[in-house]
């Protein structure tokens, strides 16, 4: 995928320096060149190509059954209006900072939102005293391991 990505990438760079007259290109291989831009970026899906894998959010949970889990529940959960799992044990849920790429894409993939409406629902639940906020880590890494360490602990990475 990143081979790619890269290729895209060199594509448009060549494009864009013989648009500017930085780069000697025939009218010919302009076209041709043109034409395996358009390939990459409109036939082979630009969602696919241009976001890198890492951004593409995956949710985990510490019982290993968040693949199971409907979008609706998983809304539910990070809106903060679920709280227990089905056995009744809590749920602590994580998330990354509000700035952080992972995040933006999870809330709008994911969750159907921009990130500034989910953190409005949050801090609608905390200043009301009717519900607390999620435990915002700073890293992946970190995400992975308050999950592992917490149970009832859901959140999610890029792949």
């Amino acid at each position: 995928m990143r081979q790619i990505n890269d290729y895209c990438l060199s594509l448009l760079s060549i494009l864009v320096r013989a648009l500017s007259g930085g780069a000697d290109v025939s009218m010919v291989s302009f076209k041709k060149l043109l034409r395996e831009l358009f390939m990459f970026l409109v036939i082979l899906h630009p969602s696919e190509l241009l976001l890198a894998d890492e951004l593409k959010p995956k949710v985990l949970d510490s019982s290993g059954k968040a693949s199971s889990l409907s979008q609706e529940t998983i809304r539910e959960i990070f809106f903060m209006r679920l709280s227990s799992w089905p056995d009744g044990s809590p749920i602590r849920v994580f998330v990354l900072p509000d700035n952080n790429p992972i995040h933006v894409q999870f809330a709008k993939e994911v969750l159907g939102v921009y990130p500034f409406q989910l953190r409005s629902a949050w801090d609608r639940l905390v200043y009301s005293g009717t519900g607390v906020a999620p435990t915002t880590v700073e890293t992946q890494e970190e995400m992975k391991a308050r999950i592992e360490r917490t149970p009832g602990g859901i959140g999610y990475i890029g792949k």
